[in-house]
């Protein structure tokens, strides 16, 4: 991989879906930020030269990266992105109270925008960013044509950009010295299921509640009995619970008189379409339409993982089967940041400065 003069700070990072991306793309990421502990060590030694900052982005001091990795103002090959977390403004979001605190992260990374004044900002969010009332996105876009940026954003489907599930997110891009700057062009087609997993893709057929000790970790949660009879009466490529709502042995009673909703909980996923949106969830299959296609259980781990689009030899160092699905799910897909970072380097050097 070259390695251009471009470098990061990748605020929010998570377990480093976007720095694995950027870095991809030959982008120098200096330092992923993130508030919780358990990211640090998948983050690290899966992006290694990037440096995990445990830190609420609230109390971190403004002048710290200039402090500690030398990171100078007004740099025009200064990359900020705040990919914040999001589930205040999230369609799904269930504990709103609980989340009002994410609410305003954005100001806290607008903070960092100002006092570094980068070549270049970027920001991934859920779409409600742009339709919610309270959304603290417009104050931002200001700020960003105050200071002089010309920003580029929308909702995209990642299934047009190499990644193989309907994923929709918001996407923004914005430079102060480059007026031309975009978002990464879609393709005509989406990614499929059947590009990613399955055997002919490295998969091995295994059985609910298999755990790989390997790092490759194909693990899949367990199934009891009654849900394993489902999935069985669950036809393959797509089937969905409606196959077996009038057998009273397998009929959930919350589902009664509820056909129509929530008809994708214990669905199959299909080969010939994108993936359902890969959630912190996609483990279990009562969450939403997380089972194989053919075989008798959910996902895998790594199958959730590879649909994201992280590589097959990243590393999720983690102690339990929820805690890996959370940092695969709240991911930014690593072919998406890959692509956004080349439309950065590509759009630069052809000479649109």
């Amino acid at each position: 991989m070259h390695m251009t003069d471009y470098k990061a700070i990748d605020f929010f990072c998570g377990g480093g879906g976007m720095t694995c991306g950027l870095r991809q793309a030959g982008i120098r990421v200096l330092a992923g930020v993130d508030i919780d502990p358990q990211c640090k060590e998948t983050y690290e030694a899966n992006n290694h030269g990037s440096k995990f900052v445990e830190a609420n982005i609230k109390e971190l001091p403004t002048e710290y990266f200039k402090k500690e990795f030398s990171v100078k103002k007004d740099d025009d090959r200064l990359i900020l992105i705040g990919c914040s977390p999001c589930q205040y403004y999230s369609i799904i979001n269930t504990t709103r109270e609980k989340s009002k605190q994410s609410k305003d992260l954005l100001m806290d990374f607008q903070r960092f925008v100002d006092y570094y004044n980068p070549g270049y900002v970027l920001v991934e969010n859920v779409p409600g960013i742009i339709t919610n009332k309270e959304s603290i996105l417009p104050v931002f876009l200001n700020f960003l044509a105050e200071k002089g940026y010309t920003t580029k954003y929308k909702v995209v489907d990642m299934s047009y950009y190499g990644v193989p599930q309907s994923r929709k997110r918001f996407s923004l891009i914005a430079s102060r010295i480059d007026k031309n700057i975009d978002l990464p062009n879609p393709e005509e087609k989406q990614a499929l299921l059947e590009d990613f997993i399955g055997v002919k893709n490295g998969f091995q057929p295994i059985k609910a509640g298999h755990k790989d000790e390997t790092n490759f970790n194909h693990t899949v949660s367990g199934l009891n009995e009654i849900c394993i009879k489902r999935l069985e009466k669950t036809p393959q490529n797509g089937g969905n619970r409606l196959s077996w709502k009038d057998d009273k042995s397998l009929q959930l009673k919350c589902f009664d008189e509820k056909d129509n909703s929530f008809k994708d909980t214990f669905g199959r996923m299909w080969w010939k379409k994108p993936a359902s949106t890969i959630t912190t969830k996609f483990f279990n299959i009562s969450n939403g339409r997380f089972a194989h296609p053919e075989e008798d259980r959910a996902i895998s781990l790594r199958e959730g993982a590879t649909l994201q689009t992280f590589p097959k030899d990243y590393v999720f160092k983690t102690s339990s089967i929820a805690s890996t699905a959370k940092l695969i799910g709240n991911a930014v897909p690593p072919e998406y940041a890959r692509r956004v970072g080349l439309s950065i380097i590509n759009n630069s050097s052809n000479g649109t400065v």
